[in-house]
């Protein structure tokens, strides 16, 4: 299986929720609101032997052409958007979900991002994520998974064409999923919110933010045992320096 980052770029978040781009080599953090975080924001297109693979959709950003963000970024790496053939969702907090869809200029109506995919998303996250809504949760970024044809409502555990698990965490958030694909002899872990950054699965770390810290820290500590002894290969979202870690 083939892992391709998808990075958005690196960005600070405070209570407020705004996510404001931060340059690494030009920005001072200390220069920010007090209890910023620093986050990347990183998607990943996985390509198996049966589907091209995009975990989570980053913010929905445009660039300077009106392109999303991570449309371009899988154009970049020789994917076509509409040749994506399945989107996992781990939770819908804006900065994952942002990319579900996109506002066509002339109609002004909102598509799905990718138009030939299977979205799946949890059920009760979904339920949640529109009754909540702003700041945490944009519906409208993701509403349209409510009546679409492609999207698949997951709940509880299961499995998905026989080689992709997903299991309810709860956590970060009260109906966060995870997601273990399977193929070519390796496992691939991602955990979201739960395990956004390498350092977290290394340290005892209870983060405020989350809905269920403790749980997250027990979470992780959990699969960094498991990832060890069947080395599995892991997937961070939100991390600046290493996306993706390997146990050989």
């Amino acid at each position: 299986m083939k892992i391709i980052p998808l990075s958005e770029g690196a960005f600070t978040v405070d209570k407020t929720k705004q996510f404001v781009p931060f340059v690494l080599n030009k920005d001072d953090l200390q220069q920010r609101p007090i209890g910023s975080l620093l986050v990347e924001i990183q998607p990943f297109a996985i390509i198996t032997s049966k589907d091209i693979l995009v975990i989570d959709t980053g913010l929905g950003f445009t660039n300077d052409n009106g392109i999303l963000q991570i449309h371009q970024n899988l154009l970049d790496n020789g994917i076509d958007p509409a040749d994506v053939t399945k989107v996992l969702l781990s939770h819908l907090h804006k900065d994952h979900s942002g990319g579900i869809s996109k506002e066509e200029i002339l109609s002004k109506q909102r598509t799905l991002s990718f138009p030939k995919a299977t979205y799946y998303v949890n059920k009760d996250e979904l339920n949640f994520a529109l009754s909540t809504g702003k700041p945490s949760f944009i519906p409208e970024d993701f509403s349209i998974l409510q009546n679409a044809e492609q999207v698949r409502l997951t709940e509880g555990n299961g499995t998905i064409d026989g080689y992709i698990d997903y299991e309810v965490t709860g956590a970060h958030s009260p109906y966060h999923q995870v997601f273990k694909i399977n193929g070519d002899g390796q496992t691939i872990f991602f955990g979201g919110d739960v395990a956004p950054q390498l350092q977290q699965m290394k340290n005892r770390f209870i983060a405020k933010y989350d809905y269920d810290g403790k749980k997250c820290m027990e979470l992780r500590q959990q699969w960094w045992q498991q990832g060890q002894q069947d080395k599995w290969t892991f997937l961070f979202y939100h991390d600046i320096k290493s996306p993706v870690f390997s146990f050989k």
